[in-house]
């Protein structure tokens, strides 16, 4: 099992466990090795924990910098770069739970993860659309609003959904997608 394995099973138990609920032993006997070796690779359950979110935030950094790169400062824009958050999540469901965990307190001994991974990319954000909203639309509860329905929806769903059903059919997520379109539309307009 090499360190890249043993990442991908901590991001899988720190999702669905919570950081607080996952132990390093846990960790190793999952991923079929002595604790020693993530031990050796992360240093302790702390360090696992950063690496899990830094690489996290990386992976949702380029796929939404990559729409900020193309962001024109239109309506049709933001649309694009909401699609691009969304779509990241859809395909990224642990990513989701990690964060989801964090909102309730999960790790509370970390408190430095946000202001480091969330806080860059929300003011790149910010700037750039700032500009779209009317007055009296604050663009950071603008912005919150979007995480806000992105993560409830990807978590809690529709009731026509299963809690059990961990992606989101095609179907559902393009009526969301309309729907956050529509929102998003009257508050730009």
């Amino acid at each position: 099992m090499s360190a890249d394995q043993v990442l991908e099973v901590a991001t899988k138990l720190f999702a669905e466990l919570g950081y607080d609920e996952t132990d390093v032993g846990l960790i190793a006997r999952a991923a079929g090795v002595e604790p020693a070796f993530v031990g050796q690779e992360f240093g302790g359950k702390a360090d696992l924990y950063k690496t899990v979110m830094l690489k996290a935030d990386e992976a949702e950094h380029a796929a939404i910098s990559a729409a900020l790169a193309q962001f024109t400062g239109t309506p049709e824009a933001l649309h694009r770069m909401v699609d691009a958050y969304l779509d990241f999540f859809a395909a990224n469901p642990m990513l989701v739970l990690l964060w989801m965990h964090r909102w309730m307190g999960d790790a509370a001994d970390i408190p430095e993860l946000e202001e480091a991974y969330t806080r860059p990319l929300l003011d790149e954000i910010l700037r750039a659309i700032s500009p779209l909203l009317p007055p009296g639309v604050e663009t950071r509860y603008f912005v919150w609003m979007i995480v806000w329905c992105v993560y409830g929806f990807l978590t809690g769903g529709v009731l026509e959904r299963r809690r059990s059903e961990r992606t989101v059919k095609p179907a559902e997520l393009a009526r969301f997608r309309t729907y956050l379109h529509w929102v998003i539309g009257r508050l730009v307009a």
